[in-house]
C-alpha cells in the first residue's frame, strides 16, 4: 500500500526558488524502517549549503532538512523498539525532514519525554548535538575557560551559550546588531560585542584582560575565521563549523604557531558525530536531559511547510535569531 504526502524537494541546484512543495509517494515502511508523521521540520544552514550544491546530494531530486520531531505512525519488519503512537525527534543524513511524512530508520529515532514538545525537540536537536560535540568532545571545557561565539544569537549561538554556561565558561558573542545583543545576552552571553561597529579582536582581548579566548566557534568562515586567530590565547582552539560569510580561507600552517600556539579544527557533526551508532543515542539522550533541566532553544520563526523558501531567504539574510522552523 503507497502513502501519499506532500515534501520539500530540490531539482537542481540554486537559490531558494529552487525549493519545489511536490506531492510524492512513499512505500509502506521496510525492514529496520519507521513511517513518521512529523509536526515540525528544523531549518539549518546546511540545508542551504545542499540547495546550493556547496554540499553535494547524493542524486537530484532529492529532499532537504537534517532534523524533525514527530509521531511514528507505522513500523516496518524487525523494528521492536518502536511502535504507532511514540513520539520521536531525529537527526542526521540522509536529508528530507521537510515533509509531512517520511521513511527513517528506527535506529535514528530518539524517544522524546512527555515534557518536550515536538517543536522545541526539532528546534534543539542538532544544535544540541553540535554544542555536545564541541564542548564534551573536540575541547571539554573547564570551569573558567572563555569561549567565543561568533552570531551567538543564531541557533547553534544561542544553545552553546547556555552549554558552555553550564560548565563555568565565560561567554563573549558577536552579534549584528543592538536587538540580537539582547538576545544573546538574555541567553547567558557575558560580553555581547557588535561586529559591524567593534573590532572584535580588540573587544575580546580587552574583555579578557589581553589573555584572549580559550575557545572559539565560528561558523562564518571567510575574513572572520582568520581574524579569530588573533582573539585566542596560547593554547586556544578554534572550532570552525560553517561558511555562512563566505568561502574558508587556505590556511598557512605557520599561521597557528609558533607565535600563536592555536590549534583549529574542522567537526563535522553531520559527517561524523551523528553516524556514530554508539555517540548518537548517548549524546542525544544528554541533551534531552539538558532541555528536561532547564535548556532552552530559542524558536525564532516557524514558517508552514510550503514557505520553506522564504524561512531560507530569511536564514540566508540574516533576519532570524535562534532556531528557524518548518511546520507540517
Amino acid at each position: 500500500m503507497s502513502i501519499t504526502t506532500r515534501a520539500i524537494r530540490l531539482h537542481a541546484t540554486g537559490g531558494p526558488e529552487a525549493l519545489s512543495l511536490d506531492t510524492v509517494t512513499l512505500a509502506e515502511p521496510g525492514p529496520g524502517e519507521i513511517l513518521v508523521r512529523q509536526h515540525f521540520s528544523g531549518v539549518n544552514f546546511v540545508d542551504i549549503y545542499h540547495r546550493t550544491g556547496l554540499y553535494g546530494q547524493p542524486a537530484l531530486p532529492a529532499g532537504l532538512g537534517v532534523e524533525g520531531a514527530g509521531t511514528v505512525e507505522r513500523v516496518g519488519p524487525g523494528v521492536t523498539s518502536l511502535r504507532e503512537g511514540d513520539r520521536i525527534a531525529y537527526a542526521g543524513l540522509p536529508a528530507g525532514s521537510y515533509a509531512e511524512r517520511r521513511l527513517l530508520a528506527a535506529d535514528r529515532a530518539i524517544r522524546l519525554p512527555d515534557g518536550i514538545g515536538f517543536d522545541v525537540a526539532a528546534a534543539v536537536l542538532v544544535r544540541g548535538l553540535t554544542a555536545h560535540m564541541l564542548f564534551e568532545r573536540v575541547r571539554p571545557l573547564r570551569p573558567g575557560d572563555t569561549v567565543l561565539i561568533q552570531a551567538a544569537a543564531g541557533g547553534v549561538g544561542v544553545i552553546a551559550t547556555q552549554w558552555a554556561k553550564r560548565r563555568g565558561a565565560t561567554v563573549i558573542g558577536t552579534v549584528g546588531d543592538a536587538r540580537k545583543a539582547e538576545v544573546a545576552k538574555a541567553h547567558g552571553v557575558d560580553h555581547a560585542i557588535l561586529y559591524r561597529e567593534t573590532d572584535f579582536v580588540a573587544a575580546v582581548r580587552e574583555a579578557t584582560g589581553g589573555h584572549g579566548a580559550d575557545m572559539a566557534i565560528d561558523g562564518i568562515g571567510g575574513d572572520t575565521l582568520l581574524r579569530t586567530f588573533d582573539a585566542m590565547a596560547p593554547y586556544g582552539l578554534i572550532a570552525s563549523l560553517g561558511q555562512v560569510g563566505g568561502s574558508l580561507p587556505k590556511i598557512d600552517i605557520g599561521e597557528l604557531g609558533p607565535a600563536r600556539s592555536i590549534a583549529l579544527a574542522r567537526p563535522s557533526v553531520l559527517r561524523h558525530y551523528l553516524p556514530d551508532s554508539v555517540a548518537y543515542p548517548r549524546a542525544a539522550a544528554e541533551v534531552l536531559a539538558e532541555v528536561e533541566a532547564g535548556l532552552r532553544p530559542l524558536i525564532g520563526a516557524v514558517h508552514p511547510l510550503a514557505e520553506a523558501t522564504e524561512a531560507h531567504r530569511a536564514l540566508e539574510a540574516g533576519r532570524t535569531s535562534g532556531s528557524v522552523l518548518l511546520e507540517t
